[in-house]
Protein backbone atom coordinates (compact mmCIF):
# COMPACT_ATOMS: atom_id res chain seq x y z
CA UNK A 1 0.00 0.00 0.00
CA UNK A 2 1.27 3.35 -1.09
CA UNK A 3 2.04 6.18 1.34
CA UNK A 4 -1.00 7.96 -0.26
CA UNK A 5 -3.08 5.45 -0.39
CA UNK A 6 -2.53 4.88 3.11
CA UNK A 7 -3.16 8.67 3.59
CA UNK A 8 -6.47 8.61 1.95
CA UNK A 9 -7.38 5.45 3.83
CA UNK A 10 -6.94 6.78 7.24
CA UNK A 11 -8.93 10.41 6.07
CA UNK A 12 -11.60 7.74 5.21
CA UNK A 13 -11.18 5.92 8.69
CA UNK A 14 -11.36 9.07 10.42
CA UNK A 15 -14.18 11.00 8.50
CA UNK A 16 -16.34 8.15 8.52
CA UNK A 17 -15.24 7.10 12.26
CA UNK A 18 -16.10 10.65 13.74
CA UNK A 19 -19.19 11.66 11.83
CA UNK A 20 -22.59 10.95 13.83
CA UNK A 21 -24.31 7.26 13.36
CA UNK A 22 -25.84 4.79 15.57
CA UNK A 23 -22.44 3.99 17.77
CA UNK A 24 -21.34 7.65 18.34
CA UNK A 25 -24.88 8.31 19.36
CA UNK A 26 -25.21 5.82 21.50
CA UNK A 27 -21.54 6.37 23.08
CA UNK A 28 -22.79 9.76 23.50
CA UNK A 29 -25.81 8.67 25.54
CA UNK A 30 -24.15 6.40 27.31
CA UNK A 31 -21.71 9.01 28.44
CA UNK A 32 -24.14 11.09 29.50
CA UNK A 33 -26.21 8.49 31.42
CA UNK A 34 -23.34 6.50 32.97
CA UNK A 35 -20.22 8.63 32.38
CA UNK A 36 -16.93 8.18 30.64
CA UNK A 37 -15.42 5.34 32.76
CA UNK A 38 -18.75 3.28 32.80
CA UNK A 39 -18.75 3.28 29.00
CA UNK A 40 -15.49 1.91 28.30
CA UNK A 41 -16.12 -1.40 28.01
CA UNK A 42 -18.98 0.04 25.15
CA UNK A 43 -16.12 1.81 23.34
CA UNK A 44 -13.50 -0.57 23.08
CA UNK A 45 -16.50 -3.22 21.61
CA UNK A 46 -17.13 -0.65 19.20
CA UNK A 47 -13.50 -0.03 18.55
CA UNK A 48 -11.95 -4.00 18.40
CA UNK A 49 -15.27 -5.33 17.38
CA UNK A 50 -15.48 -3.29 14.11
CA UNK A 51 -11.89 -4.14 13.69
CA UNK A 52 -12.46 -7.90 13.86
CA UNK A 53 -15.38 -7.56 11.51
CA UNK A 54 -13.83 -5.59 8.91
CA UNK A 55 -10.83 -8.11 8.39
CA UNK A 56 -13.96 -11.39 8.45
CA UNK A 57 -15.56 -9.12 6.06
CA UNK A 58 -12.60 -8.99 3.92
CA UNK A 59 -11.20 -12.49 3.70
CA UNK A 60 -14.59 -13.67 3.24
CA UNK A 61 -17.90 -12.34 3.97
CA UNK A 62 -16.97 -10.20 0.70
CA UNK A 63 -17.17 -13.30 -1.72
CA UNK A 64 -20.60 -14.07 0.11
CA UNK A 65 -22.25 -11.31 -0.51
CA UNK A 66 -21.04 -11.40 -4.26
CA UNK A 67 -22.58 -14.71 -4.54
CA UNK A 68 -26.07 -14.51 -2.45
CA UNK A 69 -26.85 -10.67 -2.99
CA UNK A 70 -30.27 -11.10 -0.71
CA UNK A 71 -27.57 -11.94 2.08
CA UNK A 72 -27.06 -7.89 2.49
CA UNK A 73 -30.56 -7.39 2.33
CA UNK A 74 -31.24 -9.51 4.97
CA UNK A 75 -28.71 -8.00 7.06
CA UNK A 76 -29.89 -5.23 6.61
CA UNK A 77 -33.07 -5.95 7.37
CA UNK A 78 -31.96 -7.12 10.95
CA UNK A 79 -29.67 -4.03 11.70
CA UNK A 80 -32.24 -1.62 11.25
CA UNK A 81 -35.01 -3.40 13.41
CA UNK A 82 -32.31 -3.98 15.80
CA UNK A 83 -31.81 0.22 15.63
CA UNK A 84 -35.07 0.92 16.23
CA UNK A 85 -35.37 -1.61 19.23
CA UNK A 86 -31.94 0.31 20.29
CA UNK A 87 -33.57 4.08 20.23
CA UNK A 88 -37.06 3.04 22.04
CA UNK A 89 -34.73 2.02 24.74
CA UNK A 90 -32.94 5.09 24.43
CA UNK A 91 -35.69 6.89 24.76
CA UNK A 92 -37.10 5.40 27.95
CA UNK A 93 -33.68 5.44 29.51
CA UNK A 94 -34.17 7.06 33.13
CA UNK A 95 -32.11 9.03 35.82
CA UNK A 96 -28.76 7.15 36.38
CA UNK A 97 -28.23 6.22 39.83
CA UNK A 98 -25.93 8.65 41.53
CA UNK A 99 -24.45 5.85 43.17
CA UNK A 100 -23.78 4.12 40.14
CA UNK A 101 -25.53 1.05 41.52
CA UNK A 102 -27.77 0.92 38.56
CA UNK A 103 -28.47 0.48 35.12
CA UNK A 104 -25.95 -0.83 32.75
CA UNK A 105 -23.98 0.52 29.49
CA UNK A 106 -23.64 -1.60 26.74
CA UNK A 107 -21.35 -4.05 27.55
CA UNK A 108 -17.46 -5.18 25.35
CA UNK A 109 -19.62 -7.74 24.17
CA UNK A 110 -22.59 -6.30 23.11
CA UNK A 111 -20.68 -3.36 21.43
CA UNK A 112 -18.88 -5.82 19.11
CA UNK A 113 -21.71 -8.03 18.10
CA UNK A 114 -23.99 -4.77 17.54
CA UNK A 115 -21.19 -4.48 14.78
CA UNK A 116 -22.67 -7.16 12.54
CA UNK A 117 -26.13 -4.76 12.79
CA UNK A 118 -25.01 -1.40 12.21
CA UNK A 119 -25.87 -0.56 8.83
CA UNK A 120 -23.16 2.34 9.35
CA UNK A 121 -20.23 -0.69 10.15
CA UNK A 122 -21.27 -1.89 7.16
CA UNK A 123 -21.10 0.23 4.80
CA UNK A 124 -17.92 1.62 6.51
CA UNK A 125 -16.33 -1.46 6.00
CA UNK A 126 -17.73 -2.42 2.79
CA UNK A 127 -16.82 0.62 1.24
CA UNK A 128 -13.07 0.45 2.66
CA UNK A 129 -12.28 -2.77 1.47
CA UNK A 130 -13.94 -1.74 -1.98
CA UNK A 131 -11.96 1.23 -1.84
CA UNK A 132 -8.45 0.76 -0.24
CA UNK A 133 -8.02 -3.00 -0.37
CA UNK A 134 -10.06 -4.28 -4.25
CA UNK A 135 -7.16 -7.44 -4.14
CA UNK A 136 -8.74 -8.53 -1.23
CA UNK A 137 -4.97 -9.75 -0.23
CA UNK A 138 -4.79 -10.61 3.30
CA UNK A 139 -2.09 -8.23 4.02
CA UNK A 140 -3.82 -5.48 2.36
CA UNK A 141 -6.95 -6.16 4.17
CA UNK A 142 -5.50 -6.22 7.48
CA UNK A 143 -4.10 -3.01 6.39
CA UNK A 144 -7.60 -1.28 6.44
CA UNK A 145 -8.35 -3.18 9.38
CA UNK A 146 -5.09 -1.60 11.49
CA UNK A 147 -5.90 1.94 10.07
CA UNK A 148 -9.51 1.87 11.60
CA UNK A 149 -7.90 0.36 14.70
CA UNK A 150 -5.88 3.53 15.22
CA UNK A 151 -8.54 5.82 14.02
CA UNK A 152 -11.88 4.48 15.42
CA UNK A 153 -11.17 4.67 19.14
CA UNK A 154 -10.12 7.97 19.58
CA UNK A 155 -12.97 8.86 17.74
CA UNK A 156 -15.35 7.24 19.39
CA UNK A 157 -14.12 8.28 22.72
CA UNK A 158 -14.54 11.73 21.76
CA UNK A 159 -18.52 10.93 21.34
CA UNK A 160 -18.13 9.66 25.07
CA UNK A 161 -16.52 12.65 26.38
CA UNK A 162 -19.17 14.64 24.83
CA UNK A 163 -21.74 12.94 26.85
CA UNK A 164 -20.13 13.14 29.99
CA UNK A 165 -19.59 16.63 29.72
CA UNK A 166 -23.25 17.61 28.82
CA UNK A 167 -24.72 15.36 31.76
CA UNK A 168 -23.87 18.38 33.58
CA UNK A 169 -26.69 19.84 32.04
CA UNK A 170 -28.82 17.12 32.02
CA UNK A 171 -29.41 17.10 35.74
CA UNK A 172 -32.84 17.30 35.95
CA UNK A 173 -35.24 14.05 34.57
CA UNK A 174 -36.58 16.45 32.27
CA UNK A 175 -33.80 17.78 30.46
CA UNK A 176 -32.30 13.99 30.44
CA UNK A 177 -35.80 12.53 29.18
CA UNK A 178 -35.33 15.05 26.41
CA UNK A 179 -32.23 14.68 25.82
CA UNK A 180 -32.47 10.95 25.61
CA UNK A 181 -36.05 11.53 23.15
CA UNK A 182 -34.00 13.48 20.86
CA UNK A 183 -30.61 10.82 20.96
CA UNK A 184 -33.22 8.23 19.80
CA UNK A 185 -35.35 10.22 17.25
CA UNK A 186 -31.40 11.15 15.53
CA UNK A 187 -30.33 7.42 16.53
CA UNK A 188 -34.01 6.82 13.95
CA UNK A 189 -32.65 9.39 11.69
CA UNK A 190 -29.37 7.86 11.13
CA UNK A 191 -30.87 5.09 9.09
CA UNK A 192 -31.98 7.37 6.83
CA UNK A 193 -28.82 6.56 4.21
CA UNK A 194 -29.28 2.94 4.60
CA UNK A 195 -33.34 3.08 3.34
Amino acid sequence: MTYDLLTALAAFAFVTSITPGPNNLMLMASGANYGFRRTIPHMLGVALGFVLMVALVGVGLMGLFDAFPVTHTVLKVAGIAYLLWLAWKIANAGMPDTSGSTGTPMTFLQAAAFQWVNPKAWQMALTAITLYAPERTVFSILMVAAIFGAVNLPSVSSWTALGQQMSRVLSSPQRLRAFNIFMAVLLVASLLPVL
